[in-house]
């Protein structure tokens, strides 16, 4: 399959994360995602944001699941900007799996994240380095 993703993330699969069938429970797909969009940042950003001062809200997320994954799968995540607002941005996930060298989409994901400052309690505009990254890196479109 074709992948316009650049950014990955590998995750560790843990048995806490299992559910009482053998597979992962829906709710972890989430915090997956979390940690892929934290790593995200740091690479494309590449800078520690202060997260209390420059913090996101999570306004939307979706997930469409394929196949389940399982303890003891090497699982990466993709991750995109997909699109960028004035104050708030799209981002689109990959679940692969590796399976004798090829990558299997295990599930899909989206969520829509708004720039919020929780000192004065209101939205803000995206930060101006961010944009200018998230831009070079993945060319999302704009409103």
């Amino acid at each position: 399959m074709n992948n316009p993703f650049r950014h990955r993330c590998l995750i560790d699969i843990r048995f806490v994360d299992m559910d009482a069938l053998g597979h992962v429970n829906n709710a972890n797909y989430f915090t997956y995602i979390e940690q892929a969009r934290i790593d995200y940042f740091k690479t494309v950003i590449g800078e520690n944001i202060n997260w209390a001062l420059t913090g996101l809200i999570l306004a939307h997320a979706e997930m469409d699941y394929k196949i389940p994954i399982v303890l003891g799968d090497s699982i990466y995540v993709y991750t995109q900007c997909t699109r960028l607002g004035n104050r708030s941005f799209d981002m689109a996930y990959r679940f692969v799996k590796l399976l004798d060298g090829t990558e299997m989409e295990m599930a899909t994901g989206k969520t829509t994240l708004v720039c919020y400052d929780y000192s004065q309690k209101s939205t803000i505009p995206i930060p101006e380095l961010w944009r200018r990254c998230m831009m070079e890196y993945d060319q999302p479109t704009t409103l």
